[in-house]
Parts: C-alpha cells; structure tokens; sequence
C-alpha cells in the first residue's frame, strides 16, 4: 500500500501500519500520530450489503464538485477496484492531501478531479494510465494484490478521514456519496478515542451484531512514517 500511494506522489513522510487492536491502549501506542486516515479491511457480508442500501435508500446522490467540497470522493466503477480506491480516499483528504508532492501523478489526478461531477470522477479513474502503472508496479513488488476484474473478491475497503471542518467521513466508493459521521475535536485525529467510536467501532458492531460471529477484519493507519 505505502509503495503505491508513495509511487503516485504521496510524500514518503507518510506510510501505512498495521493497528492491531483498537481498544488496547498498549497496542495502539506503537501506532505513528497524527493519523490522517484508517483504511478498514473486511469480507463483504449480508449485514454490510443491507445495512447499505438501507441507508442509502434514504439519501440522495451525491452530486458536489469544486474546492468547497470537505472530501474528495470517488465512485467506484471498476470492478475488483475498492482497494485503489480506499487508498485515494485516504491520501487525498485530510491532511494527507497537503503532503502530495507537486507536479506527481497524484497531484494532477488532485487537480483534474475537484471540478469534476462523481459520474466524471469515475471516468478519469477508469482511464487514468498512472494509476494502472502504479497499481501494477505494487503487485509486481508484492506489495498489494492486483485481481482480475472478472475474479469473485470477498473483501472491501472503506476508509475514514477528517476534514479541515473536523468531521469524521466514512468513504466508500460504493455507497451514494461520502458520510459524515460525526464532529471530532480540534486535537482528535481519526485513531483517537471518539473518532473510533463514529467510525470504525460503530462499523464492526453493526456487522458483528449482525452476523452472529466474530468479524474478520484488518486496519492500518496513513501516518508519519518510521523511516
């Protein structure tokens, strides 16, 4: 992941760690911070899917382009793509996205989609030859797996960031639209206490109480990096 998004243009003053617990106050000390974004990984379930387009039945599609947008977001249209697109989300907002370098492939990716409608957004994805190169350079390094787009994948990726208006936002190509879940404070970054809470706990709950087992899932944390 850290490969990609740092060969696209993201600053290497930014990686991507494992979190190894969200409730264990030890593990989570071994974490970088700020934390400018979590990328939550788990298996598409019934719950998900319904708990989705329950909520989104209600809400109507987005639609805002342009630099008064809080978050960038990006609807997923390439099948097998949730986990570029979970890495877009998360290095283009928050504070992340001051640290893209200039004149990088990320940069004008930036540049060439804060004008642009959702349906448009998705468009220059799709034909955007950095973001395959990228893509494909991390599957040859091992760094990330790069799935037909015709092969059955179990697992998505939502990502959760705060905006410069200190709300947390849950992004999932998926859905209608970016959700805002919730204010966080001026010194909360998204691994604090209350960002979990609207985020991330609020999430595997549902999906636990629905599914009547434990949840398979995984996080990492887009923070400082270690080197």
């Amino acid at each position: 992941m850290t490969a990609l998004v740092q060969k696209l243009g993201l600053s290497p003053s930014l990686a991507f760690h494992d979190v190894y617990s969200i409730d264990e106050p030890s593990l989570l000390e071994f974490v970088p911070r700020p934390v400018h974004a979590l990328l939550l990984v788990f298996p598409v379930t019934t719950t998900y899917e319904n708990s989705r387009r329950t909520e989104d039945g209600s809400l109507p599609e987005y639609s805002a382009s342009g630099s008064g947008e809080e978050v960038i977001w990006f609807r997923q249209t390439i099948r097998n793509a949730c986990g570029m697109i979970g890495l877009l989300h998360s290095a283009c907002n928050g504070g992340a996205r001051a640290m893209i370098s200039p004149s990088t492939d990320l940069a004008t990716l930036v540049d060439n989609a804060l004008p642009l409608d959702p349906a448009a957004r998705a468009q220059l994805i799709e034909s955007s030859p950095s973001i395959a190169r990228a893509h494909a350079s991390a599957a040859a390094q091992g760094d990330t797996a790069a799935p037909a787009a015709d092969e059955k994948i179990d697992l998505h990726f939502v990502a959760f960031v705060k905006s410069a208006e200190n709300n947390l936002w849950e992004l999932d190509g998926r859905r209608k639209g970016p959700l805002n879940r919730g204010k966080l404070g001026d010194d909360d970054d998204v691994l604090a206490e209350k960002a979990l809470d609207l985020g991330v706990r609020r999430f595997l709950k549902r999906e636990t109480e629905g599914e009547g087992d434990e949840l398979r899932f995984s996080l990492v944390a887009l923070a400082p990096s270690m080197d």
